[in-house]
């Protein structure tokens, strides 16, 4: 059996779904690195949810990584968490087309990279602190049930209308948290938000998780990214651990103290400096009452 037939079955259900005649669009399609999505009316489930359809190739290359190691599909993982912080993904199979597909919960609200890279600090005004606990809850939760994210960035959140709600999504990338997945060489994510440990293909754990995260929460209180961009390639990761990440402070001097030492150390680019894990993380922030000062 071939790597894409492997594929399909791993994705296989009792019969393959005819998205075209299941689903009717109502929205333009996100087009991902090995994906695209759209929302939909769902004619089964009779409601509106979020479709997932997978490039074929693109997703049998990035398991060929782990040929032999029986790991599980995206939507096998995503289907397993159960948080009020991740998205629910409802059922996962194969299109009549053969491509992977995932429906999922649909959250009708702006994604936090929209709201970074638009600056909408009336909308975040005052509610940081809500959605990084939030967020911070969702990592936890995705760590204690043995995974690693690997892609832990704005685009992977999902904020609803009121701003009171953020949700995680997107399992593409996710690896179980097991030695044989935790090798050096898999040098996957999103690379203005990785830990240097992916750029160095040097061995990892659920501390990549930690190091993105932090990233995400200094992008997320200061629209700035800590260290220089010239590019958006693996190249710009390549500064994480030879160039120092500007002090948080020096863009916001507002930003309640303790939040943001707890944001520079969960970036930390040494493993026996940076925050251990997410418990920890939201340990060192629990006595903050507000974003900022």
């Amino acid at each position: 059996m071939g790597l894409l037939d492997k594929l399909t079955s791993m994705f296989k259900t009792e019969s393959r779904c005819d998205v075209e005649t299941r689903f009717e669009r109502l929205r333009s399609s996100v087009f991902g690195t090995m994906s695209n999505f759209y929302v939909a009316n769902d004619r089964v489930r009779k409601e509106v949810v979020g479709v997932k359809i997978c490039d074929a190739e693109k997703v049998a290359f990035f398991e060929s990584r782990f040929k032999g190691l029986n790991k599980p599909s995206e939507g096998e993982i995503a289907t397993k968490m159960r948080h009020p912080n991740i998205v629910v993904t409802y059922e996962y199979g194969t299109t009549t087309k053969g491509l992977p597909y995932l429906v999922m919960e649909f959250v009708d609200g702006p994604g936090l990279q929209q709201l970074i890279y638009q600056k909408s600090e009336d909308m975040l005004n005052g509610r940081r602190l809500n959605l990084i606990r939030q967020m911070a809850e969702a990592l936890k939760y995705v760590h204690e049930q043995g995974f690693i994210h690997r892609d832990i960035c704005p685009r992977n959140y999902i904020c609803f209308t009121n701003m009171e709600q953020v949700k995680m999504i997107d399992f593409g990338l996710t690896v179980p948290a097991t030695k044989d997945f935790m090798q050096p060489g898999n040098r996957t994510g999103t690379p203005l938000y990785m830990s240097p440990e992916i750029v160095r293909r040097k061995p990892t754990d659920q501390r990549v998780d930690v190091f993105s995260f932090g990233v995400t929460c200094y992008h997320l209180c200061t629209f700035e990214l800590p260290w220089p961009v010239g590019d958006a390639s693996g190249l710009a990761a390549l500064q994480h651990d030879t160039h120092p990440a500007r002090d948080i402070f020096e863009y916001r001097p507002d930003l309640d103290r303790t939040l943001g030492n707890a944001i520079m150390a969960a970036m930390r680019p040494s493993l026996n400096d940076r925050t251990p894990s997410m418990d920890q993380f939201l340990q060192s922030i629990r006595t903050v009452k507000s974003d900022f000062r």
